[in-house]
């Protein structure tokens, strides 16, 4: 049997959280997986609290209902939609990033990178970043030009 890729592994991965698929999440996760949200100053230890986080979430992670979702793209580009965006994953070997946006239940959308390491073909280390969208500054619009919306 072919061991699956790395970059197929995060694509799984991904899914699984669209689905809201918690057993194939947790079949991808290491026992002593490690995730950082550096923004909350948070540390999550352990694939049982992993679980217990996504178990406990308001309305589950993965903000999208089972079905309504669709993976398209090309090998290094990739998007998930509607509400969980996927926009663009680049890595080799053991280390992906991935760079999307979450839209929130309140209606919010922000941006996000997730930086994955696996080990063994699971998800061993993770390293999230959110960001809120804000309004540019009005000083610099003589060198900005607006970003059209992605759909």
């Amino acid at each position: 049997m072919v061991e699956p890729s790395g970059r197929e592994i995060v694509e799984r991965f991904a899914r699984a959280v669209e689905e809201k698929d918690l057993d194939t999440q947790e079949s991808l996760l290491a026992d002593d997986v490690v995730q950082d949200m550096p923004q909350s100053g948070e540390r999550i230890r352990g694939k049982a609290n992993w679980l217990a986080v996504a178990r406990n979430y308001p309305g589950g992670v993965g903000t999208v209902a089972p079905g309504s979702g669709r993976l398209i793209g090309a090998e290094d580009q990739w998007l998930l939609t509607p509400t969980f965006s996927v926009m663009r994953i680049e890595g080799s070997g053991n280390v992906y990033t991935y760079a999307g946006t979450i839209t929130y239940s309140n209606g919010e959308t922000w941006h996000m990178v997730w930086i994955v390491e696996l080990q063994d073909g699971k998800i061993a280390r993770a390293e999230t970043w959110y960001a809120a969208p804000f309004e540019a500054p009005a000083w610099r619009a003589q060198w900005a030009e607006t970003i059209p919306k992605k759909t």
